[in-house]
């Protein structure tokens, strides 16, 4: 299972959107890798939300593009309210209910 995930630096107060098959660990890696184009600029990344995306890593990816191309921080606050229903080209997500730090 392919998986979106959204993360989180307060040092920054950014937002970044990502694809993996295990979000958990790719964490780590974005808080240990410094040399990282993004993510490696800012520390202290958390996990804000997980969604399963898809088994295939091609469609997963294509939702990551379609999130990103969206350039808007109101949609990631959508996406990180627990409460906010998932429609259009983002309603074939499932939200993974408990988000580990």
């Amino acid at each position: 299972m392919f998986y979106i995930y959204i993360i989180y630096s307060e040092t920054a107060d950014n937002y970044y959107t990502g694809y993996s098959e295990d979000p958990w660990s790719r964490i780590i890696q974005h808080n240990d890798n410094k040399s990282d184009k993004y993510t490696g600029k800012y520390d202290n990344w958390k996990l804000a939300a997980v969604f399963e995306a898809s088994e295939e890593r091609g469609e997963a990816m294509k939702l990551e593009k379609f999130i990103k191309k969206q350039k808007t921080k109101k949609l990631i606050d959508k996406l990180i309210n627990p409460d906010f229903v998932l429609t259009g080209e983002l309603a074939q997500l499932i939200r993974v209910p408990h988000v580990r730090d």
